[in-house]
């Protein structure tokens, strides 16, 4: 089984997470692609971050009704600081039988790769999906991503890349939406409307718990 695992703090899930988990899935033949809400992202500030327990609630909303999303509260329920490498090694030791784990990020999260915990050990457990915009294409990386290409032992073959661990990496092209999870929570703050820039029951949740209210 190919699976995808798609971490990030979801704060809130919006159009452009769904829509680029979609076109991942599509273009390499996922399985199933699992949404991870982070519980307290390491690389990213805890002001404006919503409650675990409510980023969780959303995913689980914008993502049904797609028999190929799922859902894992792993990082919620573990303690402390969510690092990518634990969640690696919860899903190789609960997953049934032979799967393949694929790591789905931004081209700016992959450009910042080895900053992260133990990042070689995550390139030698797990196969790499960076999506990109349509006009920087496979391969298309940035200097930043040039470098880390090179800093793990990527070389090419074909239309992607290969690390001497033999996990694969992957540019993607996927649809480009103009939409952020900063600017929802701006426009919530400036009371505009955010409809369909996130599915309509994650507005809905977020009007009703009154979220983001204060967000810059």
């Amino acid at each position: 089984m190919r699976i995808g695992l798609f971490g990030g703090s979801f704060n809130p899930i919006h159009l452009g997470h769904l829509r680029a988990a979609e076109e991942d899935r599509e273009t390499l033949g996922l399985d199933l692609v699992y949404f991870i809400p982070a519980a307290s992202p390491p690389h990213k500030p805890s002001d404006g971050l919503a409650p675990a327990e409510h980023r969780l609630a959303m995913v689980r909303l914008g993502t049904k009704g797609n028999r190929h999303f799922m859902v894992s509260d792993a990082e919620v329920r573990r303690s402390g600081r969510s690092y990518t490498i634990d969640t690696i090694h919860y899903f190789l030791s609960s997953t049934r039988g032979h799967s393949e784990l694929f790591l789905i990020m931004g081209g700016d999260q992959f450009a910042e790769l080895e900053t992260w915990k133990e990042a070689e050990e995550i390139t030698r457990l797990a196969n790499l999906v960076v999506h990109t915009r349509p006009a920087e294409g496979a391969g298309g990386a940035d200097q930043g991503a040039l470098a880390a290409l090179k800093r793990f032992g990527y070389s090419r073959l074909e239309d992607y890349f290969v690390n001497p661990s033999g996990h694969t990496l992957t540019f993607v092209a996927t649809t480009f939406l103009p939409v952020s999870a900063t600017l929802i929570r701006r426009k919530i703050a400036a009371h505009q409307s955010i409809r369909y820039l996130v599915p309509g029951d994650v507005a809905d949740y977020i009007e009703r718990h009154a979220l983001y209210q204060g967000a810059r």
